[in-house]
């Protein structure tokens, strides 16, 4: 580190490895105050779970470069507690060091530790359990609900605790709940979120984050918690609008939305550059404080993408999120700087305190290419079910006590039929077959129930069900059970007699392999030797639907539909010599070779 950077970041924030000096931080009329002088918060926001940790610094150094001297961060409940009181904190998930890491750079650190996340995260970052307790109802004062997310908050916030500003830690400020104006009004239940988070030991500034609208300001604020609002443009116009609600407090925009998330089918979204750099120049000049929502968006890993309920071609209808969380962020995907970061630091450093500069970025990561491969060993994914629950009607996930993955719906063999097969709900994308045969499909992305099958009779009849993520935000995140959530029809007459076998692939190892293609959905397996590691994004093109594993990393979803073409791999998850690949594919038939690219592929097909 040369003298300059040194100073940089002592300049912007805590600096470990040295005596941890006593800072304070509050506020004073409008301004937030740092060790007693008016300070600016230029955050970026950026979550461990979508960041390889052995990335997290490098991500870090370039948010610094870029001008910022705050991370703002999401935690996920159903990460840190897969199931009821058994909690992970270790490897990627490991919060307290992510903070500390941030306070090692010279960033200050905003927490948001939900119990709700939304964030384009599975069910809101929700874990799927919560719905094995019957009409339990999340975000309420459901005492069932707050019992668990007390749980949670008690383990997750004694992680936090020793990282606060008033302990010597770079934490300045909590986000009570999130965006709750979004949802309701009930100031019983953030009082509820408040006091757990006070109760847990955080003694530091809260504040709550919503739209402007007075709807929401009513509805997702505490009187006596600092209030900041979220949007993506019209800074002037947005202010003015928190205005009539609050005055005589310091202004600061929560997310400022720099980029956008991406649907299954839609075009990929880009943002305007120029909107984007007017409004941060705009905050800048008049000493507001801002959050970059995403300054670096990452990955979605494995089943973890969520999803929405709006307008899916003229009607409503379910969008559920790729696994990029690209968000045309200023450090993209794979951590290289987009040219809005240029745009972003030259903008900051033109506004930053006396005394203040701004340290180089780091050097780029290396990227690679990997020369197209086969996948030539395989095995159906049928072949994997253990023992089934039996029912007379098909049950959710969520009364399987399955979270995410698949779930086989099997019934006995039925007489020869031409007949139409309505499945009354499916969630999300199911596979219909008659033994080896695969009749067709059901996607609930666009709209559909059923189809007419052609069945002979002689051979047991499967649905196979993919939850492809619960809705994440709005009130249709209370109702989206996965699975058949209802009842089969064929021809109108009900089918009963159920076999359910849970499939959620969170452990490959039982796997049968063969060198042969297997028929239906099926795994396939293939290997690639590199020379040296590194960055890469690997080639779905040729392939209908599914899941891709890299030396047991679950990299996320790929659909031919797009606009993700390509999933991207970090290089400190390969190794020199011998890598494996595992693809699950939906869909039979297409390409089954891969290769590495040195750039991602953004296509919608027409």
């Amino acid at each position: 580190m040369t003298r300059r950077d040194a100073l940089a970041l002592l300049a912007a924030g805590p600096v470990l490895g040295q005596p941890s000096p006593k800072h304070t931080f509050g506020i004073e009329g409008d301004r937030f105050v740092l060790d007693g002088k008016p300070f600016v918060i230029r955050s970026g926001e950026m979550h461990y779970a979508r960041v390889p940790r052995p990335y997290w610094r490098d991500r870090m150094k370039k948010m610094r470069a870029m001008g910022l001297n705050t991370l703002c961060m999401y935690s996920f409940w159903n990460m840190h507690e897969p199931r009821p009181g058994q909690f992970d904190f270790t490897g990627n998930l490991d919060l307290a060091e992510y903070i500390r890491t941030a306070q090692e750079e010279g960033l200050w650190v905003l927490v948001r530790p939900g119990p709700y996340s939304c964030a384009e995260w599975e069910f809101g970052g929700f874990p799927a359990w919560l719905w094995e307790t019957p009409d339990i109802k999340v975000r309420t004062t459901d005492p069932r609900f707050l019992s668990a997310a007390a749980r949670y908050m008690k383990a997750l916030l004694a992680h936090v605790a020793p990282l606060q500003i008033t302990r010597g830690g770079p934490v300045l400020m909590l986000q009570v709940e999130n965006e709750y104006g979004s949802f309701g009004k009930d100031e019983d239940y953030l009082n509820a979120i408040r006091g757990m988070i006070r109760g847990a030991g955080i003694d530091v500034t809260l504040y709550t984050s919503d739209g402007s609208s007075p709807s929401m300001l009513a509805g997702g604020t505490l009187p006596d918690v600092a209030s900041v609002i979220n949007f993506g443009g019209a800074p002037e116009r947005e202010f003015a609008n928190f205005a009539r609600f609050r005055q005589n407090v310091p202004r600061m925009c929560g997310e400022y939305w720099v980029g956008w998330f991406d649907h299954w089918g839609e075009r990929h979204h880009t943002g305007d550059n120029a909107v984007h750099l007017a409004g941060i120049e705009w905050m800048l000049e008049r000493n507001i404080g801002f959050n970059l929502y995403m300054v670096h968006g990452g990955s979605t890993p494995g089943f973890m993408n969520g999803a929405n309920y709006g307008t899916v071609r003229g009607s409503k209808g379910y969008e559920p999120d790729i696994s990029s969380y690209d968000y045309d962020s200023p450090i993209d995907e794979g951590g290289r700087l987009a040219p809005k970061f240029a745009l972003f630091r030259e903008a900051i450093r033109k506004h930053l305190p006396a005394g203040e500069t701004l340290p180089d970025p780091p050097a780029p990561l290396p990227i690679i290419e990997i020369p197209r491969f086969t996948l030539d060993e395989s095995a159906p994914l049928d072949a994997l079910p253990g023992k089934p629950r039996t029912a007379e009607r098909p049950l959710t996930f969520e009364a399987l006590a399955q979270d995410y993955g698949f779930v086989l719906y099997r019934t006995t063999a039925r007489k020869a039929a031409n007949q139409r097969l309505e499945v009354k709900e499916l969630r999300d994308y199911g596979v219909v077959r008659e033994g080896a045969r695969t009749l067709g499909f059901i996607d609930r992305h666009a709209g559909e129930t059923g189809l007419d099958v052609t069945l002979s009779g002689s051979a047991p009849l499967d649905i196979l069900v993919e939850n492809m993520g619960r809705i994440n935000f709005g009130p249709k995140l209370l109702e989206d059970h996965k699975g058949i959530t209802e009842k089969v029809t064929l021809g109108g007459e009900e089918l009963t007699g159920w076999r359910m076998y849970s499939l959620p692939l969170k452990d490959l190892r039982g796997i049968k392999w063969r060198r042969a293609h297997a028929a239906g959905p099926a795994f396939y397996r293939g290997g690639f030797q590199l020379a040296a590691a590194g960055d890469t994004w690997l080639d779905l093109r040729g392939w209908g639907k599914g899941n891709v594993w890299v030396n047991g990393h679950n990299l996320g979803r790929y659909w031919r539909i797009g606009p993700q073409q390509t999933l991207f791999c970090p290089g400190c998850w390969l190794r020199k010599g011998a890598n494996e690949i595992v693809v699950l594919d939906l869909h039979e038939g297409g390409v089954r070779a891969i290769a590495g690219l040195n750039n991602p592929v953004w296509e919608t097909p027409a």
